[in-house]
């Protein structure tokens, strides 16, 4: 495996969210006809984000060799919601993607700390090395977070306007999430393990 320049990861994760945001704000208000049928700027970006998203992902699986659940996961709900709203023509469907994929986390996480498996840690220990109690409190966190996004999606969606949902989850949850990573700066230093230690034990 290739060394990675620092900047080609985050230029994969966030090309494709960036490149449909800017396909929605070009085109909003807009009708697009596309094999015999009229799309608004919405389902046109959404049109533009699944191959984007498909071929980022399998540009960082060519790269590193491996993907995360997670990215597979978000890959299938992208292809199966996103899909149902260009075929459909109706952006509902996308707009609850977001929230099936936090619901999804969630109940993965929450059902981790029922079985006692410390399954955040077998993903995220090489870039983050805590003891088990670390690991526990964080995917507790993490299991609320995910439950309080999910929940918010459905209110901006149902309840705001098209751009606003945008926006939304173009800028704010990567903000939330953000906010959240620095939150807990006291629990990844409380419960970091000692140079030189392996993964911690539970």
């Amino acid at each position: 495996m290739k060394d990675q320049k620092p900047w080609v990861k985050p230029a994969l994760e966030l090309g494709p969210v960036m490149l449909f945001f800017l396909v929605f704000v070009l085109k909003r208000g807009e009708t697009v006809s596309l094999w015999g049928q009229e799309y608004g700027g919405f389902i046109l970006a959404t049109l533009v984000f699944i191959p984007a998203l498909a071929l980022a992902t399998l540009i960082q699986w060519r790269l590193s060799g491996r993907l995360a659940p997670m990215q597979i996961a978000t890959l299938v709900l992208v292809v199966v919601f996103g899909g149902l709203s260009v075929w459909l023509n109706d952006p509902r469907f996308f707009k609850m993607k977001p929230t099936m994929i936090y619901l999804l986390f969630a109940g993965l996480l929450g059902f981790s700390l029922i079985a006692r498996k410390n399954w955040l840690q077998a993903v995220l220990s090489e870039a983050l090395p805590m003891n088990a109690d670390g690991w526990r409190k964080l995917t507790l966190r993490m299991t609320i977070l995910f439950l309080a996004l999910a929940m918010a999606n459905e209110l901006v969606w149902r309840t705001m306007s098209e751009s606003t949902w945008v926006y939304f989850k173009t800028f704010g949850l990567p903000l939330v999430l953000f906010a959240f990573l620095i939150a807990n700066a006291g629990l990844f230093k409380a419960h970091a393990l000692p140079q030189g230690d392996g993964e911690g034990k539970g």
